[in-house]
C-alpha cells in the first residue's frame, strides 16, 4: 500500500492546529504545492514539516494491527445494510479538507460548556474622545477605531480579572486550569479572497498586556494589514488566550460567538447606533434630550473555569473604563502625548423643558461658552503641540476644560453663538472646541492678547482664526530642498571634518528653510535689503544655504587655510564670520543680503544690526523695504540683558527700524542648563511682551506651519511697523558643540533626540504621502546636494594645494589704510553765521528766561569777548559739518539738554511744549542733524550707534556715556566690535 499523505489528512492536521484559521492555511498549502517559492520561508518550513509529519502518521497507521474482522482475514459474514431512502443530492456540495474539519471542530466545540454575559453600554464618551484622538493623529496618517480602544479596555480589565485569560485542558482524564503568562489577544479580521468570498482570520497580538495604547495601536494595525495582504506567519496564529471579534461592522447588534479549545473567553462587540426606539428622532432632538449611541458587548466564556459573576464584573469594568473610569482615557492620551485632557463622563445638565427656567439656563451656558472661547485665545498656547520631542508632559489647564464652565459632552452637539470664531456666527460646541484647538493648540500657538491696541488684536485674530491657504507644491519642494541642503551640509562637515567645531543647526533645520522663504516672501512684497544678525549656532549653514554660494570658502577654512577671496576670514574663527551677497528670488527680484559678523557674545549683535538697518533706511526713499532679521538662541534671549535693551529701542523715534522679525532657534536647552533653571518665565520669548509684540510658537517638525506663520509675521510687520517673534521649537542633536557629550546632563532628552528621525525625513515622507514628491525624487535631490558639496570641497582642496606649493598665494589680512591729515579749521564768517543761527530765537517761541541769558552769552563767544564753552564749541563744530554736507547723529542718556545742563541742543516752548532745535535748520537733504535722548541703556544704545556708523561711515555718529561707569558697562560692545 502507498503511504502517500492524502490532502484530506493534511487539511485535518491544519484544522486541528489552526481551528478557525484553517481555510486560510489550507489555501497557502495549495499555493505551496504549486510553487514553494510563492510563500514565505517560514511557511515553507512549516509545510515541509507538516508533510513529513503526515508521512509518519500514515506509516504508523499501516503498521498498526487491524481491528475489524475483514482486515484480520476472518471469514465473517457481512451484514446486510438496512435499506435507506434515496435523496436528491444534486444541490449538495461535498465538504472536504479544512472546511470539513472546521465543521467538525464546531461540532466538537458544542462539548465546551459555555455561557455568555451581555451588557449594553453608552458610547458617547468613547465617541467624543476617539474624535479628539484622531484629530491629534491626523498629521501622522494614523487612526484609532472603536475596537482599538475596546481592545485596550479589555487588556486593562484583565489586570483586575486575570482568570478570564486562563484556559481549560484535560490530560489523562484529569482537568486543569491553564494559567498563561501573557495575554495573546486574538483579533478577528474579515478577509476578502480573490474570488470575492470571505474568510475570518484570528491572528493574535503577543504579550499585548505589556503594550501602551500607542504601541497597541501600531501592533493592531500591523496584524490587520498583514492579514489582508496575506503576510501572516505561523506564530501569528499560535497561543491565542482571549479574542475580540466585531460583528458590529456588519450591523449585528449582538452575537454569541463559538469558543474554541485553548482559550477561556471571547469578547464580541455589536453595532454602534442609537436605541431602536429613537431611530426616527431628529439629531437636534437627540442632542437636546442627551441620547447616546449604545453598543452591546458580550463575553462568551468556558463555564468550567469562569463563572458568570466574573464575566459580568469583567464587562462592568470595561463599561466603567469606556465611561472614563480608572483614568482610562488619561492613560490613552498620555501614551499618545495628546497635550490636553480627555472629555469626562457627566450627567447632562439639560436646559429645563419648561419656560423661563430653560431660557435662563441657555443664557448662562451661552455666556460660559464665550468665556471658554476667550480662555483659548489667552491660554491655548499652554497646551499646544509645539514640542517635536514631546519629552515633557503638557500640564492640564483648568481654564481650557469645558467642565470648568458647566459644560459637558452632552452639550457638544448643541448650538451656541460664537462671536465670529472662525468666521462663524454660531456653531455646535463640538465645532467651537475643534476650531479653538485647531487655531490655538496645534503645531502653532500664538500669544497676542497682551497687546493693548484693539486694531492689532483684531488683525491677528482674523488671521489666526482662518484656515491658511494651502502651501503650493512649488514652495513645498523649495522647502524640502532647503531641509535636504541643511541636513546634508551638517552631515558632510561631520563626516569630512570629524571632531571639528561647527555649532550645527541639526535638530532645527527648519530655520534654514524658514529664512529662505522669508527672503522669497519678503521680496515679493517689495523688500530689497535684509540684514541678519545671529550667534554662532547654524551660522555656517545660513551662510552656505541662505546667503549665497559660500561652500568653497567654508570648506577652505576647514582645510586649515583662508580662501583668497576672503582674506578677512583669518581674523576670527569661522563660525563668527559674516557674509553678504545679492540673491535673485524665484520671482526674479533681487535682494541684498547681509549676515553681520558676531565675535562671540551671542545677543550683543542685536543692537548693532538695528543700527545698521536704521542707517540704511534713512538713506532710502522707501525705508519699509529694508528689513532687520535677528536669530536668537532661546537661553540667551531670556538671559542676556542686551535683548531687553534692544527690544526697548524698537518703537522709539530715534531707533525704530519699522519692525524686526525675531526668530528664536529654540533648542529647549542652554549649554547644559535646562529651561527651568535658566529663566523664571514660561517661555524664553516672554521678554518680548514688554513691547507688545505678537509671539508665535511653532513646532519645527512642521515646515508648512512655519511658512504660514512667516506670512502672518511679514504682513503684520508691514501693516503695523512693529516687531514680531517666531519661536521655532526644535532641539539640538549634538552637544553645545560637536565635541561635547550632552548625555552627561540630559540623558532622557537625548534618548528622545536619538530616536527622532529628523525634520527632513518626516517632511519628505509627508510630501510622498500627498503625491508632491516621490521617494525616488527625494533621494535624487539628496544625491544632487551631496554632489555639489563634493565639488565645492574639491575646489577648496585645490586652493589649499596651490597655496602649499606657492606661498605667494597665501592671502594677507587687509592692512589699515594710512590716515590722511586734513585741515579742519573754519573761517570766522562761517562761525558767525552758525552762532547767529543757534542763538537767535524764533518769533513767538516762548523760552525759559534762564536760557535766554545763556544764548546771549553764546552769541558773544564768537566775537571773542567771552570764552567759548564746551556746548558752544560743539554747536559750532556740528554746524560747520552740516554746512559741509556731513550728517551728524548724537545720542545718549539726557543728551539733548546735557547731563550738566551744558548742551541745550533743543529748547522747549514754555507754553506749548513745542521744540526748537536750531542746528536742524543748517541741515539739508544730504546732511541732517539728529540728536536723541536714548533710553537709560548701556550696551544696547552703544551697539545701535556702532551699527549705524558701520553702514553710514560718511556720517558723524556719537554715543555719549552719561558717566564713566556707563561706558565701562558697555565694554563688551567696545571690545567685540570696535
Amino acid at each position: 500500500m502507498s503511504n502517500q499523505v492524502s490532502q484530506t489528512e493534511l487539511d485535518q492536521l491544519i484544522a486541528d492546529e489552526f481551528g478557525a484559521n484553517a481555510s486560510y492555511v489550507s489555501d497557502l498549502l495549495r499555493q505551496f504545492e504549486q510553487n514553494p517559492a510563492s510563500v514565505d520561508h517560514e511557511w515553507r518550513e512549516y509545510f515541509d514539516g507538516l508533510i513529513s509529519n503526515g508521512h509518519a502518521l500514515t506509516d504508523a497507521a499501516l503498521a498498526a494491527p487491524a481491528q475489524d474482522g475483514a482486515s484480520r482475514g476472518e471469514g465473517a459474514t457481512s451484514e446486510v445494510a438496512a435499506p435507506v431512502s434515496v435523496r436528491d443530492l444534486s444541490q449538495h456540495v461535498l465538504m472536504r479538507g479544512a472546511a470539513l474539519r472546521i465543521a467538525e471542530n464546531m461540532e466538537s466545540s458544542l462539548g465546551i460548556p459555555t455561557a455568555t454575559s451581555q451588557r449594553e453600554i453608552p458610547l458617547k464618551l468613547l465617541d467624543e474622545n476617539r474624535r479628539l484622538i484622531n484629530e491629534h493623529l491626523k498629521s501622522s496618517g494614523r487612526k484609532a477605531s472603536f475596537t482599538h480602544l475596546i481592545a485596550y479596555a479589555i487588556l486593562r480589565a484583565l489586570e483586575r480579572f486575570p482568570q478570564l485569560n486562563d484556559s481549560y485542558d484535560e490530560v489523562g482524564g484529569t482537568s486543569y486550569r491553564v494559567r498563561h503568562e501573557h495575554v495573546n489577544l486574538g483579533i478577528a479580521v474579515d478577509v476578502t479572497r480573490k474570488d470575492g468570498t470571505h474568510t475570518l482570520l484570528v491572528p493574535s497580538i503577543k504579550a499585548a498586556e505589556t503594550l501602551t495604547f500607542d504601541q497597541l495601536l501600531d501592533a493592531y494595525d500591523d496584524i490587520v494589514r498583514r492579514a489582508r495582504e496575506g503576510k501572516l506567519q505561523v506564530p501569528d496564529f499560535e497561543g491565542t488566550t482571549i479574542s475580540l471579534t466585531n460583528p458590529g461592522t456588519l450591523g449585528t447588534t449582538g452575537s454569541t460567538p463559538r469558543l474554541m479549545a485553548g482559550q477561556g473567553a471571547i469578547v464580541a462587540t455589536g453595532a454602534i447606533e442609537y436605541p431602536a426606539e429613537y431611530h426616527a428622532m431628529a439629531p437636534e432632538a437627540l442632542s437636546r434630550l442627551g441620547i447616546s449611541k449604545t453598543m452591546i458587548i458580550t463575553s462568551t466564556y468556558d463555564h468550567r473555569i469562569i463563572q458568570g459573576a466574573e464575566s459580568g464584573a469583567f464587562l462592568g469594568l470595561i463599561d466603567e473604563m469606556l465611561r472614563g473610569g480608572h483614568d482610562f482615557y488619561d492613560k490613552v492620551f498620555a501614551s499618545l502625548q495628546i497635550p490636553y485632557r480627555p472629555y469626562s463622563w457627566a450627567i447632562d445638565v439639560n436646559p429645563a423643558i419648561l419656560g423661563e427656567e430653560r431660557r435662563r439656563d441657555e443664557v448662562r451656558k451661552q455666556a460660559r461658552v464665550l468665556e471658554l472661547i476667550n480662555a483659548f485665545r489667552v491660554r491655548g498656547h499652554l497646551v499646544a503641540d509645539v514640542d517635536p520631542l514631546g519629552w515633557k508632559t503638557v500640564q492640564y489647564h483648568k481654564e481650557l476644560d469645558i467642565g470648568t464652565y458647566g459644560l459637558t459632552i452632552w452639550d457638544l452637539d448643541r448650538q451656541f453663538i460664537t462671536g465670529g470664531l472662525g468666521g462663524k456666527e454660531s456653531a455646535t460646541l463640538r465645532e467651537i472646541v475643534e476650531l479653538l484647538r485647531r487655531f490655538y493648540c496645534g503645531k502653532v500657538s500664538v500669544e497676542y492678547r497682551h497687546i493693548q491696541g484693539p486694531e492689532e488684536k483684531e488683525w491677528i485674530r482674523s488671521r489666526v482664526e482662518a484656515a491658511p491657504a494651502p502651501v503650493s507644491p512649488a514652495i513645498r519642494k523649495q522647502i524640502l530642498w532647503k531641509l535636504i541642503s541643511a541636513e546634508l551640509f551638517e552631515r558632510f562637515l561631520g563626516t569630512k571634518y570629524l571632531g571639528q567645531k561647527r555649532f550645527s543647526i541639526e535638530g532645527n533645520e527648519t530655520v534654514i528653510a524658514l529664512l529662505d522663504q522669508l527672503i522669497e516672501r519678503a521680496a515679493s512684497s517689495g523688500v530689497e535689503d535684509i540684514t541678519i544678525g545671529m550667534a554662532h549656532r547654524g551660522r555656517l549653514n545660513v551662510i552656505a544655504n541662505v546667503i549665497g554660494k559660500f561652500c568653497e570658502r567654508i570648506f577652505t577654512s576647514f582645510e586649515g587655510s583662508i580662501h583668497p577671496d576672503f582674506p578677512h576670514d583669518q581674523g576670527d574663527v569661522k563660525y563668527h564670520q559674516g557674509a553678504s551677497g545679492i540673491r535673485e528670488t524665484a520671482s526674479g527680484r533681487q535682494v541684498s543680503l547681509t549676515v553681520a559678523p558676531n565675535p562671540s557674545h551671542l545677543e550683543f549683535v542685536n543692537p548693532v544690526i538695528e543700527g545698521m538697518v536704521r542707517a540704511k533706511q534713512e538713506a532710502s526713499p522707501e525705508p519699509e523695504n529694508l528689513l532687520a532679521v535677528l536669530l536668537h538662541g532661546d537661553a540667551a534671549f531670556a538671559g542676556e540683558g542686551v535683548v531687553a535693551e534692544t527690544l526697548n529701542l524698537s518703537q522709539l523715534p530715534g531707533y525704530t527700524t519699522l519692525g524686526t522679525i525675531h526668530i528664536i532657534v529654540n533648542n529647549q536647552l542652554g549649554f547644559t542648563t535646562p529651561p527651568e533653571e535658566g529663566r523664571s518665565s514660561t517661555y524664553s520669548t516672554d521678554i518680548a511682551k514688554m513691547i507688545q509684540a505678537p509671539i508665535f510658537h511653532v513646532n519645527s517638525d512642521d515646515p508648512d506651519a512655519a511658512y504660514n506663520v512667516l506670512e502672518i509675521a511679514l504682513d503684520y510687520r508691514r501693516e503695523f511697523q512693529k516687531d514680531v517673534v517666531i519661536d521655532l521649537i526644535g532641539f539640538r542633536r549634538h552637544g553645545h558643540n560637536e565635541a561635547d557629550e550632552p548625555t552627561y546632563t540630559q540623558p532622557v532628552m537625548y534618548h528622545k533626540i536619538r530616536a527622532h528621525p529628523g525634520v527632513r525625513e518626516l517632511y519628505a515622507q509627508k510630501l510622498a504621502r500627498e503625491g508632491i514628491v516621490t521617494e525616488r525624487e527625494a533621494a535624487e535631490l539628496m544625491d544632487e546636494r551631496n554632489r555639489r558639496y563634493e565639488n565645492a570641497l574639491l575646489g577648496a582642496k585645490e586652493i589649499v594645494s596651490r597655496q602649499v606649493s606657492d606661498p605667494q598665494q597665501q592671502p594677507d589680512a587687509a592692512k589699515p589704510e594710512s590716515v590722511e591729515m586734513v585741515e579742519t579749521g573754519v573761517d570766522q564768517q562761517t562761525l558767525g553765521m552758525i552762532a547767529q543761527t543757534v542763538t537767535t530765537v524764533p518769533r513767538e517761541f516762548n523760552l525759559n528766561p534762564k536760557v535766554v541769558g545763556l544764548l546771549a552769552r553764546r552769541a558773544k563767544m564768537v566775537e571773542g569777548s567771552v570764552p567759548v564753552d564746551w556746548g558752544m564749541a560743539e554747536a559750532l563744530a556740528f554746524g560747520s559739518l552740516l554746512l559741509e554736507g556731513t550728517n551728524v547723529r548724537i545720542a545718549g542718556q539726557d543728551t539733548v539738554r546735557g547731563t550738566f545742563s551744558h548742551r541745550h541742543a533743543a529748547f522747549a516752548d514754555t507754553l506749548t511744549g513745542g521744540e526748537w532745535a536750531p542746528l536742524t535748520t543748517l541741515g539739508s537733504d544730504r546732511a541732517r542733524f539728529q540728536i536723541y535722548d536714548s533710553p537709560l541703556s548701556e550696551a544696547g544704545v552703544l551697539g545701535f550707534e556702532y551699527g549705524y556708523s558701520v553702514t553710514a561711515p560718511e556720517s558723524l555718529v556719537i554715543w555719549e556715556a552719561q558717566f564713566g561707569d556707563f561706558i565701562n558697562a558697555a565694554q563688551v560692545i567696545v571690545d567685540q566690535f570696535i
